[in-house]
């Protein structure tokens, strides 16, 4: 069973953890001084929030979480049918864990990611040079996201 993933970045982690805390009522199941992260089953998401300095506040990505290989080449397939180009990452280490990655962007610039984490890590990780997916909302410098450097300027609105 597939499960959704957020990544968040945050100014004050402690407040933030805090406050995640109490709106899912529950601890995080991975606490490092600068990332957490919450295996919550109901809702079913992967949500993690990390304090990287120069990363982006707010959504940094969403994503797909696997639990096997079949999962995995389901939604590899379903990134590939999207029409969008795929930079595909493969194993690599982020957020404290071992993964089997691949990143996509939508139309407007939402960076997706699908993974199957296959181990834990010592490390926070390396950066993906997803420069291509030239995304507009992704932090440029943090683990996970792609550079946002060939990325027009966003645009304000509401």
């Amino acid at each position: 069973m597939k499960r959704f993933h957020v990544h968040v970045g945050v100014t004050d982690l402690d407040r933030s953890i805090a406050f995640y805390n109490e709106l899912f009522g529950s601890e995080p199941t991975v606490v490092k001084s600068d990332y957490a992260k919450w295996m919550l089953e109901d809702p079913r998401i992967n949500f993690a929030v990390s304090l990287r300095e120069g990363a982006s506040k707010g959504v940094e990505h969403v994503g797909l979480q696997v639990e096997n290989g079949e999962e995995l080449a389901e939604v590899y397939a379903r990134l590939k049918a999207a029409d969008r180009p795929v930079l595909e990452e493969g194993a690599t280490t982020c957020c404290y864990a071992k993964s089997e990655k691949s990143w996509i962007a939508d139309p407007d610039g939402v960076v997706w990611e699908a993974f199957l984490t296959d181990g834990e890590s010592t490390t926070y990780g390396g950066n993906p040079d997803l420069a291509q997916l030239a995304s507009v909302n992704a932090a440029s410098d943090a683990c996970c996201v792609p550079s946002a450097a060939s990325a027009p300027a966003p645009v304000s609105c509401c």
